[in-house]
């Protein structure tokens, strides 16, 4: 049976993800419409022949689809292809367009998760369904994973089901999902220019802290020996301040040479004030210069009901990036920053991961670029942010983020993640599809 082949209607199918708006809170209770875009995704790959699973993972509405394609040799590992449904929310007020419009308009398309995660969605659905009406047998057996929950850490999605359901996961020895494969486009030294594709291979880890302190309440106008607000004001205030060592991991060296060798400018760890020199290379800096060391970003202040009462409580919240293999340290550093009164906890924390850019997989990528771009180069580099590869790699799952993207290089792509006007170019959606179709017909 044929029919419209995947770039025939990717473009469409984005569109159609993004106007669900499957808006994460955070908050179970606020946070909707997963479960109507997961039974939609499972209806179009029913439509051509799949048998779908939906699955609620351990909350009523967080819907999770998955299907399986089998490959010429079911004994190799399988493939695990993953994206999820969930988008940050969006105030449409601040748009130029509607957030959940998916409108087509001026070559790109626009709305709430175009780049995280709908493009990618749409590019997996629309081949997922050309390969099953094509018939197409892939090299090993291909899972796709439709998720619920990533953008709050997953615990209502990945890690759910990695804890409870992990015969979803037999058999899969290696796993693709977002955050790579977009080109970053720099000149050469003879004139020429080179597009990088960059493939992650490592993560930093994602742990919110939130720091709390207890003193004596007491009227505002008297002298108070305690404070738990100036406590907590003075925690933060050092976390802040603080730098952190840079620290070279594998991935950050390997995609810094990279860029030495194709520019010519010295991005070497001995280059003086290395991130600011980053800048050369664009906007993407913001993400590869938060690899260079761990960060810790105060987000939130709680403290106080009343001008004239000192709190007995006041609370903060810290964002925390840390780099594979920093973890203690990282903590040793943050409680002599907070000192003795002033208590701190994890409200989620995930593990750092880690990769080497070298393997069959990786070659196939590499070979899939190559085959649609003449100037195209893949490289390893570390995601300043975390994705639900955190979860599957706690099941012995070796992870790579590759959602292909040939990208303007004017654009400021990472200023799109979470970003107003967040679109994506229709051309690199088709550029993207292309590239996954070759990828996975040679995994």
């Amino acid at each position: 049976m044929r029919g419209l082949s995947a770039t025939d209607e990717v473009v469409d199918l984005v569109s159609r993800l993004i106007q669900f708006d499957t808006s994460n809170t955070g908050e179970p209770e606020t946070t909707r419409g997963e479960a109507d875009c997961a039974r939609w995704v499972a209806a179009q790959l029913e439509d051509v022949g799949y048998e779908t699973e939906y699955i609620e993972s351990g909350m009523p509405g967080r819907g999770n689809v998955f299907a399986r394609l089998p490959g010429r040799d079911s004994t190799r590992g399988a493939l695990l292809i993953h994206v999820h449904l969930d988008v940050v929310p969006a105030e449409a007020e601040d748009w130029s367009v509607h957030p959940f419009s998916g409108a087509v308009r001026d070559g790109y398309i626009w709305g709430r998760g175009a780049v995280d995660m709908k493009d990618m969605a749409g590019m997996v659905l629309a081949l997922a369904r050309q390969f099953k009406r094509e018939g197409t047998v892939p090299p090993r057996d291909l899972v796709f994973a439709f998720l619920a929950d990533e953008e709050a850490g997953g615990k209502w999605g990945s890690q759910w089901l990695v804890d409870n359901r992990p015969d979803l996961f037999e058999g899969i020895t290696e796993a693709i999902g977002e955050v790579g494969g977009f080109s970053l486009t720099v000149d050469r030294p003879d004139g020429s220019v080179r597009r990088l594709y960059l493939v992650e291979t490592a993560e930093k880890g994602l742990s919110w802290m939130r720091l709390t302190c207890d003193a004596p309440a007491g009227h505002g106008s008297f002298l108070a020996a305690e404070n738990a607000v100036t406590e907590i004001a003075g925690a933060v205030a050092r976390i802040g301040a603080h730098k952190f060592p840079l620290v070279m991991t594998d991935a950050v060296s390997e995609f810094l040479a990279a860029l030495s060798e194709e520019t010519g400018l010295d991005f070497s760890p001995e280059t003086p004030d290395l991130e600011s020199a980053l800048f050369k290379i664009g906007n993407l800096a913001r993400i590869i210069g938060a690899t260079l060391r761990d960060t810790a970003n105060p987000t939130m202040l709680s403290a106080g009901y009343k001008a004239n009462v000192i709190p007995q409580h006041a609370e903060a919240v810290v964002d925390c990036r840390v780099l594979p293999g920093r973890q203690a340290a990282f903590e040793r550093t943050i409680d002599e920053l907070i000192g003795p009164k002033v208590k701190r906890e994890w409200i989620t924390h995930l593990p750092a991961y880690e990769t080497t850019f070298d393997g069959d997989l990786v070659d196939a990528m590499n070979d899939a670029i190559l085959a649609h771009d003449e100037h195209g180069r893949t490289v390893p580099y570390m995601l300043s942010g975390g994705t639900d590869a955190k979860a599957f790699a706690r099941l012995g799952i070796r992870c790579f983020g590759f959602a292909p993207l040939q990208l303007p290089p004017e654009l400021d792509f990472a200023a799109l993640f979470h970003g107003v006007d967040e679109r994506v170019p229709v051309d690199s959606i088709l550029f993207g599809t292309r590239v996954f179709e070759h990828l996975l017909n040679n995994c």
